[in-house]
């Protein structure tokens, strides 16, 4: 799949204030983004297979746990062009916080 933005990624870790644990959020982020660059899905099951924590919003945002749970990658998924368009990453609070369906 191509992830667009990886940049999303890099701003949220890069932008965590100061005593939050970069480093394992740039860890968490980057092993996501390599396992979905990887990936071939055609289909929300081929995807759950791979992240099986991953939840169906409402058309084709899927939201991902990453982290064990401590972050949220919400994104549009594109499976018959092999994209994901990324529209939120943030903290679980910060995702609680939002309405998933605005983005």
């Amino acid at each position: 799949m191509n992830v667009i933005a990886k940049s999303a990624l890099v701003n949220f870790w890069k932008g965590l204030p100061s005593g939050v644990p970069r480093q394992a959020a740039q860890a968490a982020m980057t092993e996501w983004y390599a396992t979905a660059s990887k990936a071939t899905w055609n289909n929300f099951g081929e995807l759950k297979k791979t992240f099986n924590s991953a939840d169906m919003i409402s058309g084709s945002k899927v939201v991902f746990d990453v982290g064990g749970n401590k972050y949220r990658v919400v994104g549009l998924v594109a499976f018959r062009s092999k994209r994901i368009f990324i529209l939120f990453v943030g903290t679980h609070a910060q995702y609680d916080a939002i309405d998933v369906n605005k983005l």
